[in-house]
């Protein structure tokens, strides 16, 4: 099944029609603001609101010209509400309280629908979390086998990094989420505080402590840093996906389609392409970051240079978590989850995994902890060598003098390893 992205929501909030409406949005505001404080006269208000517009053709005529975009967005929307009324538009204003503010309100925006798409996922993922939380798989350290575990409890696992990331994100949207209107150095000299104030609590943004031509661009990394996190923990979960549909492996696998193919050369292939994709996507959202922290380092109250790389890091960070979390929820909807060979491979080797309960029996019975590792060492490396642990130990009469066969049985007993799986389910769900 091609995964096909129809979400087109964040795509549009970052297209240059809706960057010149926040535009608008954010001087509308600081028009209203003045108007209130009577600035501007409610009539020449109204005008404003009702004919203020603008062309992206006709502000790139313009920009060709002046080679300024928000010049050539304001001169194109004082030709809409006319000399009278032009006067008021921009009053006092710096291009960046204009571009800042907006670009807050467009950070918002996107991250509405990435607070849903993670919730959607939270959902997805304690529906799998009920639904295999008795579902015996192997526990691995180092990729080796470890100890059993349930596939529930690893869904739980996978839960709780994502609602931790999506604090994170929440916090990072907050700081990121505030406007400016405080003239070209902040320091207020031809626009009162009291604006700012004002259009700020009408765009529903609060105003930033402190602004300097620009708002402080340790904010913004923040926030793509939460971005980042979260494309990694997505990535961690395709990664573990992708080992566990490995032939040898083949616990849980991707969804295949009736008519899906999986190589052009090798018909028996089904391959975990779309846990691949998301991969090399967390990669990209990662380099975006660096980006990020690179804009804080700006000259004086500022510069430009990082102007240019958001305009490509924020639209392509924000699209593509969306896309990831979308890709990743659809996966987990539709993953195949091979329940039986998860138990089998739990069983291999003749139960090496129970080496610890044995190991501690022996101690228990008498032996001191370093000959009762010596003793179970030998037979577990033994099994993995074409041997069978669980007749080894049966067989050793280190282990017969001191075990009974009921006893030696009572180690190998799975679900004395998961007595304790509900205290852990409680701290998520009473």
């Amino acid at each position: 099944m091609i995964d096909r992205y129809s979400r087109e929501e964040i795509k549009k909030i970052w297209d240059l029609t809706s960057k010149f409406n926040y535009y608008l949005k954010v001087e509308l505001a600081v028009c209203e603001a003045y108007s209130k404080l009577g600035q501007i006269p409610a009539k020449n208000l109204e005008e404003i609101k009702q004919k203020a517009s603008f062309s992206v053709d006709r502000i790139d005529e313009i920009e060709k010209e002046v080679r300024h975009d928000v010049i050539a967005f304001l001169t194109n929307v004082n030709e809409t509400v006319g000399e009278e009324n032009a006067k008021y538009i921009h009053m006092g204003l710096t291009s960046s309280d204009v571009i800042d503010t907006a670009f807050a309100l467009q950070i918002a925006d996107s991250s509405k629908i990435i607070l849903c798409d993670i919730e959607e996922l939270i959902n997805t993922l304690k529906e799998l979390a009920f639904k295999h939380k008795n579902t015996i798989c192997i526990g691995r350290s180092h990729g080796v086998h470890a100890e059993v575990t349930t596939f529930g409890f690893k869904m739980l696992n996978w839960l709780d990094e994502v609602q931790r990331a999506k604090e994170s994100f929440e916090y990072a949207v907050k700081e990121v989420s505030v406007g400016q209107i405080s003239g070209p150095v902040g320091t207020y000299s031809n626009v009162s505080p009291k604006v700012e104030e004002l259009a700020c609590n009408i765009l529903h943004l609060p105003p930033a402590k402190i602004s300097t031509q620009i708002i402080s661009r340790d904010r913004h990394a923040k926030f793509m840093s939460a971005l980042a996190l979260i494309a990694s923990i997505i990535e961690q979960f395709a990664t573990e996906i992708r080992h566990l549909q490995k032939t040898e492996v083949r616990e849980v696998e991707e969804g295949f389609g009736k008519n899906q193919k999986g190589s052009s050369a090798m018909p028996h292939k089904k391959n975990p392409v779309l846990c691949e994709n998301l991969c090399g996507l967390a990669r990209v959202v990662r380099s975006n970051m660096l980006t990020a922290y690179e804009n804080i380092n700006l000259w004086h109250e500022r510069d430009i240079s990082h102007s240019s790389a958001e305009r490509i890091i924020f639209p392509d960070s924000l699209i593509l978590v969306d896309f990831m979390l979308h890709r990743f929820i659809g996966i987990m909807t539709n993953l195949v989850v091979h329940e039986d060979n998860m138990f089998k491979n739990t069983q291999l080797y003749g139960g090496v995994i129970y080496s610890q309960k044995i190991m501690l029996k022996l101690v228990e019975k008498g032996y001191t902890r370093e000959d009762a590792y010596r003793i179970v060492q030998k037979h577990a490396l033994n099994a993995l060598n074409g041997g069978n642990f669980k007749e080894g130990l049966a067989n050793d009469n280190s282990v017969k003098s001191i075990l009974s066969k009921d006893e030696l049985d009572a180690c190998f007993v799975v679900q004395d390893y998961l007595k304790n799986l509900d205290s852990v389910y409680n701290r998520f769900f009473n």
